[in-house]
């Protein structure tokens, strides 16, 4: 019998090496992030209660500032960050098999568009249509040499667009364009009514068209393609690898540069981009200015949390960390699953929260569906080896070929 133990015991740990669990643990704090502020926005609906004191209201907004100063922008792009590296594993692994992943990727991405629409019938803000759309990119540049990709990556997060728009701005100071043309404002009536089904058409429509365009009109398109080309980067050069104790120091090393680098260029932007806005009055050039600073801002601040994170997990050998790991694993899972649960709490055809909950009520049903769901993740991880939707989408990618 203690043979038997020690042999399930060694198949966990070459599981868990095979897996980078730190990585897991990552993306579980991502998808942590950015489900706990969707619940105190509501899911996009912004509708609060009167709050019933001073206190309650003084709560309520600190508690608002935190958790947007921690992981508004942040959450989102160390998503996308791995999104590039999983590409490059998934992209590796082929290739040693002498397969092109090219072609299963793209049908990967349609399914992905699949449960992305799934996703944005329930929340008029989901961001996996985007993923599926930006994520072809990844397939013209999958063979560029280092300094082509990083360069490209480097082009894209300068917001080229926008600097376009600053130069225009300069010349016509008195213009100001409408940029969005679709606003998540003329979905709120049918969020707070009763009927389930005209709630998921206008998400379907109105939502998903507000919610693409406020992604190109904000630099996320650009920041996001950056972002997967930069995950795909850094796991080709070895930055997230801690499987052997020389690889380790290596991804260690980085990580601690990457960190005394980012964090003072972080609290510089920050500075910078307060003082610019005080300064600029041509409203369309503040509004281009704004985008390129917060989406500079958001990435070296991102970059400091997951240097923090993987430096952390390293020295500590991940002791609280690996209790996201499962709900890393089964992120897809998670992100639908709290668009439906969320949107029947907080919605008119649902329990209609947003009329008694505000920031601090929100957020602690946040923090306890956020644990459900990280209790499901390892009781699922402990009969099954993918998470339920991660499940489907593997299957069907890899339909008609043994996996």
């Amino acid at each position: 019998m203690g043979d038997i133990f020690l042999f399930v015991n060694m198949m966990k740990t070459q599981d868990e090496k095979a897996r980078n669990v730190a990585i897991d643990a990552l993306r579980g704090f991502a998808v942590m992030g950015i489900m706990l502020l969707h619940n105190i926005e509501h899911f996009n609906f912004y509708s609060f209660p009167e709050a019933s004191g001073e206190t309650i209201k003084a709560l309520d907004t600190s508690l608002w500032d935190m958790m947007f100063f921690t992981f508004s922008g942040k959450t989102y792009a160390i998503f996308a960050l791995l999104f590039g590296f999983t590409f490059y594993l998934q992209s590796r692994s082929t290739e040693k098999r002498g397969e092109d992943f090219r072609n299963r990727y793209m049908w990967r991405l349609l399914l992905l568009l699949g449960f992305g629409f799934i996703n944005a019938a329930f929340f008029p803000g989901e961001i996996l249509v985007l993923y599926a759309i930006v994520g072809f990119v990844l397939v013209p540049v999958r063979h560029w040499s280092n300094n082509a990709l990083f360069s490209m990556a480097l082009f894209l997060m300068i917001q080229p667009v926008e600097w376009m728009k600053v130069i225009y701005s300069a010349f016509n100071p008195m213009e100001n364009p409408k940029q969005m043309i679709f606003s998540l404002g003329d979905v709120y009536p049918q969020l707070g009514g009763t009927s389930f089904w005209e709630m998921v058409k206008v998400n379907l429509v109105t939502g998903q068209l507000a919610s693409l365009n406020w992604a190109w009109c904000y630099g996320r398109v650009f920041q996001t393609a950056s972002l997967f080309m930069i995950g795909l980067l850094l796991g080709r050069l070895g930055y997230f690898d801690a499987s052997s104790e020389e690889k380790l120091t290596k991804s260690r090393n980085f990580w601690i540069k990457v960190l005394c680098l980012s964090l003072p260029v972080t609290i510089l932007v920050y500075y910078l981009k307060e003082f610019v806005y005080t300064q600029i009055e041509i409203k369309f050039m503040l509004s281009s200015l704004k985008t390129i600073l917060n989406s500079w801002y958001n990435l070296f601040f991102m970059l400091c949390i997951v240097a923090s994170f993987l430096l952390l997990y390293w020295t500590c050998g991940g002791k609280v960390q690996k209790l996201l790991a499962p709900y890393g694993r089964m992120s897809l899972t998670d992100y639908v699953s709290q668009s439906i649960v969320g949107s029947f709490l907080y919605f008119g055809y649902g329990l209609e929260l947003h009329k008694v909950c505000g920031t601090t009520c929100s957020l602690l049903v946040g923090i306890v569906f956020l644990v459900l769901q990280v209790l499901f993740g390892h009781w699922w991880f402990r009969h099954f080896k993918r998470g339920p939707l991660e499940t489907v989408w593997h299957r069907l990618t890899w339909i008609g070929k043994e996996k």
